[in-house]
């Protein structure tokens, strides 16, 4: 049996009540967007037929396709050193670990020690998990562009609306953010990880940096790591991590077009798919875990438009459609890794870990 983690573990601070607030925060704010805008009409129009049933099914199989593409492409990173129940019990617990943190946090932080413990080397879980959060910010850096161009900004952003440019100044901030991320992680990754690493060290030699300086060197030497592993990658290995990125992703995605479909019709299914894009990145900045609040509100604020029902009912609608797409997106990975996360505790450590559980 392995000895409990120290108490300055990462772990420490994953508590299984904190699941609480995002569900808190998500539903207080749907509830009252439901009680401020709550229109009978958009009830009263909604029936279950074989029709209905379809589309909610094709939602579920899109989030199957998003988590097949996280399980293929951790399996493929590691070499096929995880097998499919290990790359899904690591898929589970980190997306458990996004979803009560912040997102700009996510669950990066444990992601390592969550691949480490399936019996990967440290230095090769670090290097898998720089490399996946590479792929996801390739994938944004690629796509918001390319959505813009194909879709238009107008189509994107409702340039004439208060609330929608506030919407595309964050999601500007948010691409810039990410732009910059992957520019210094690709210099570092490609380029001259060990000169990455001095240049890091350096910035936290600052006075009021200093307390972060070892963190800031771990990550140094996970570039570095990182940096060799990827010399050892041929052609075969980005097509299969790129297009298991793509599957997750656009996967994930198309849930919604999926759930609007199951109640009432899309009236451009490209474009809901492209603000959706534009949505994760904007979640990028927001302080509450898993986004919880913002999600609910910019889903029924930015995508209403595209919901065909009468004007009078696209907020009513939408906010539905926001409940029911967090339903499926968000809250089962709460459930899940409220089940997973215990056990795992007390297979991984022992009996006792109170810092990593308790509450």
């Amino acid at each position: 049996m392995e000895r409990q983690p120290e108490k300055k573990s990462p772990l420490g601070k994953i508590k299984l009540s904190n699941a609480i607030y995002p569900i808190l925060i998500g539903l207080g704010v749907v509830g009252y967007m439901l009680w401020r805008d709550f229109d009978p009409a958009v009830f009263a129009g909604i029936s279950f037929t074989w029709h209905t049933a379809f589309w909610l099914l094709m939602a579920v199989l899109f989030m199957f396709g998003r988590d097949l593409g996280y399980m293929i492409r951790i399996r493929v990173l590691s070499g096929g050193s995880l097998n499919w129940r290990q790359a899904f019990r690591v898929i589970m617990l980190w997306e458990f670990t996004s979803a009560i943190t912040p997102s700009a946090v996510g669950g990066t932080s444990v992601a390592i020690l969550y691949v480490h413990k399936e019996g990967i080397s440290v230095g090769r879980s670090s290097a898998i998990v720089m490399l996946t959060s590479f792929l996801d910010e390739v994938y944004f850096i690629v796509m918001f562009p390319l959505l813009m161009l194909i879709v238009g900004r107008a189509e994107l952003f409702d340039v004439s609306g208060a609330v929608t440019r506030g919407l595309m100044s964050i999601a500007l901030a948010g691409y810039f953010l990410k732009l910059a991320y992957v520019l210094v992680l690709s210099y570092g990754l490609f380029v001259n990880p060990r000169g990455l690493k001095w240049l890091i060290l350096k910035i936290f030699r600052i006075r009021f940096l200093r307390r972060w300086y070892h963190a800031a060197g771990r990550t140094g030497s996970d570039i570095v790591r990182s940096s060799h592993e990827l010399r050892r990658a041929g052609w075969g290995f980005w097509l299969k991590a790129g297009s298991s990125t793509f599957l997750s992703w656009s996967s994930r995605y198309l849930v919604a077009n999926a759930l609007i479909m199951a109640f009432f019709s899309v009236s451009d299914q490209f474009l809901l798919f492209a603000r959706q894009l534009v949505m994760w990145i904007m979640m990028l900045i927001m302080p509450t875990p898993g986004g919880s609040g913002f999600a609910e509100y910019v889903f029924s604020t930015y995508c209403r438009d595209l919901i065909v029902v009468p004007p009078a009912m696209q907020l009513g609608a939408a906010t539905l459609i926001a409940l029911l797409w967090r339903g499926v997106t968000y809250y089962p990975y709460l459930a899940i890794g409220a089940i997973i996360f215990p056990r795992w505790i007390k297979r991984k450590f022992g009996k006792k870990n109170p810092s990593a559980v308790a509450g």
